[in-house]
């Protein structure tokens, strides 16, 4: 079991770092795309910001590491083949410039892991209830109050000089972009922390579930190394290509995407950051122009968050069955 749990405990670490080079875009490409910050600082306070977030609380971790599915339910192969299925997801949504969940890809493995081990009777409702309700949270409530915020700061600064305005959100989009990093910490860096946890309590090293403070180090710091690498199609794919943004549209949408996400992780809900920034951007290009957003590149990256659960969720069910059957 030794050099089992070994080899699960490096692929949850190699899987939370493609987390922090994946969606470093979520903190960093409406900084970059303003060129209010350059990519080489954006990217080194993302990082830190992201550990510190990491380090806050650990209601996330609780629900992915014991309300998604039951934990007599996974089996060391069954993370194995979650974590394998997001680090190779991850590399091909990298290569084509599209972010994705890492939310969705994680409970998809894990629920497709389970299904092939148990069956349906592994999944829990209550979990699964905070799922879709992250899922709402990120892909409506980013785009609404991000609309609302954008449209109160055009009534507020229409009587400012946009040197005066660019000068002022210049300045408050560096404190937006960094409050993204810390809540990006805060719910995505706690999804591994979860598994990671959960992997020590099958391999029978911690009784019960819970998170140690180790744990939580290494993890951060391990998702922080990550975001020093960043992903650079994403930034241009989310920040650039999909709307010409500037730092007043930058500021609100980052503000807004942090309310969303803060929220979510003190109540325990695992959503997916990149779709919340995501809409968050498209609510405040929405606002000023709703021709401002480039729809087609919109299509692409939605198509990608649909097919994103069932490739994930059936590759995992058959990693987990080629794992029983052949080893």
């Amino acid at each position: 079991m030794g050099w089992e749990l070994f080899l699960v405990l490096l692929l949850v670490l190699g899987a939370e770092f493609v987390n922090g080079w994946t969606d470093a875009p979520n903190a960093i490409a409406t900084v970059v795309s303003t060129r209010v910050m350059t990519p080489r600082a954006a990217v080194f306070l993302a990082s830190t910001f992201n550990v510190f977030g990491t380090l806050c609380g650990t209601e996330v971790a609780h629900t992915i590491g014991t309300g998604i599915v039951d934990v007599a339910a996974i089996q060391p192969s069954a993370i194995i083949a979650t974590m394998t299925c997001i680090i190779l997801w991850s590399f091909v949504t990298v290569h084509f410039g599209i972010p994705t969940s890492k939310s969705h890809e994680l409970v998809a493995g894990l629920s497709g892991a389970a299904l092939a081990t148990v069956g349906p009777s592994a999944l829990i409702a209550a979990g699964w209830k905070k799922v879709l309700l992250g899922l709402l949270l990120s892909s409506f409530l980013g785009f609404i109050v991000s609309y609302v915020v954008a449209r109160i700061i055009i009534s507020l600064c229409r009587h400012i000089t946009p040197k005066t305005a660019q000068f002022a959100f210049c300045r408050l989009q560096i404190v937006s972009s960094l409050l993204m990093a810390f809540n990006h910490g805060m719910n995505d860096g706690q999804k591994f922390i979860g598994i990671f946890s959960l992997t020590l309590v099958v391999g029978g090293v911690l009784p019960e579930f819970y998170v140690p403070v180790w744990v939580v180090l290494l993890c951060a710091v391990t998702m922080g190394i990550g975001t020093t690498i960043g992903g650079w199609k994403i930034i241009k794919n989310v920040g650039m290509r999909m709307v010409n943004i500037r730092p007043w549209q930058g500021f609100a949408a980052e503000t807004s995407a942090s309310v969303v996400i803060m929220g979510a992780s003190l109540s325990g809900v695992p959503l997916s950051t990149t779709h919340t920034i995501t809409t968050s951007i498209m609510g405040v290009a929405a606002a000023k122009n709703i021709n401002g957003v480039r729809w087609n590149i919109v299509g692409n990256i939605v198509l990608a968050w649909v097919i994103t659960f069932p490739i994930c969720a059936a590759l995992t069910f058959l990693i987990t069955l080629a794992f029983k059957h052949f080893l």
